[in-house]
C-alpha cells in the first residue's frame, strides 16, 4: 500500500520518499510539460518515467492533451515485459477519471502526489529540468514535427549514452552497464570516436579498436 503521512497514534510511518526507493522497480511515474515553438504554438509533452532506471518507458506531444489522448498514451506505451505494480501522477486537470479508470482496468494502483506538492513527483520534475537545461533551452522548435524530431533524438540519447549518476553512473536502457574510470591514458590499441548529437549540442564518446 503507499505511504501515509502519520498513523493513528501519532507516529510516523513510511515516507515517500522511503516508499519509492523500497518499490522503486514496480514504479512508474508520468507528466506532462509545454513547450511553446518560434510560431508560440502551445505543444504539450507527455512522458512515462521507470522510477528504478530513470528510463524514459514512452513519450509523445500533442497540442490538444484530451482524456481519450492520454488514455491511449498508457495502452500503447505501458511495456509489457515489467510487472509495474504502480503509477505516480499529479492532480493536474489533463488526468481526468476516465484517465484514472483506464488505468485501474491496465492492473496499476494510482498514487496521486498532494496538492501543491510537485516535489513529490520529484522524479519526473527533475526529468522535465534536465530535458529544458539540456536540449529545450538551447533549441527553438519551429513546429510540431519539429520539436518531434529534436525529441526523438534527445530521449534517444538520454537513454542510451547519456550515463545516470544514480546508476552507478549508468544508462537507463542498460543499468548494469556502468562507466569505469580509466583515467587520461588509453591502450594503443583502442582510440576514441566521437559522435554529434543534435547537431553538436550533446557528443557521444566510445571506445574502438584501432585497425592493425
Amino acid at each position: 500500500m503507499p505511504p501515509r503521512p502519520r498513523s493513528r497514534g501519532g507516529r510516523s510511518t513510511q515516507t515517500w520518499a522511503t516508499f519509492l526507493r523500497n518499490h522503486a522497480g514496480a514504479v512508474l511515474a508520468c507528466d506532462f510539460f509545454i513547450v511553446v515553438t518560434a510560431t508560440f504554438q502551445r505543444l504539450y509533452v507527455f512522458v512515462v518515467l521507470d522510477i528504478g532506471t530513470r528510463r524514459v518507458v514512452h513519450w509523445n506531444l500533442t497540442d490538444r492533451p484530451t482524456a481519450e489522448w492520454t488514455v491511449q498514451q498508457f495502452r500503447d506505451g505501458l511495456p509489457l515485459d515489467r510487472a509495474y505494480r504502480f503509477l505516480v501522477h499529479d492532480r493536474d486537470a489533463i488526468f481526468a477519471l476516465a484517465v484514472d479508470e483506464a488505468i485501474r482496468s491496465m492492473s496499476l494502483q494510482l498514487l496521486k502526489t498532494p496538492v501543491r506538492a510537485p516535489q513529490a513527483n520529484a522524479y519526473c520534475e527533475r526529468f522535465i529540468g534536465t530535458a529544458r537545461r539540456e536540449c529545450l533551452d538551447w533549441m527553438i522548435p519551429l513546429n510540431e514535427r519539429h520539436l518531434r524530431s529534436i525529441l526523438a533524438e534527445w530521449m534517444s540519447h538520454y537513454n542510451g549514452e547519456r550515463p545516470h549518476s544514480a546508476s552507478g553512473p549508468g544508462l537507463p536502457d542498460d543499468p548494469s552497464r556502468t562507466t569505469t574510470l580509466t583515467g587520461h591514458r588509453l591502450s594503443a590499441a583502442h582510440h576514441v570516436v566521437a559522435s554529434t548529437r543534435l547537431g553538436g549540442l550533446h557528443h557521444h564518446y566510445q571506445l574502438e579498436t584501432v585497425a592493425a
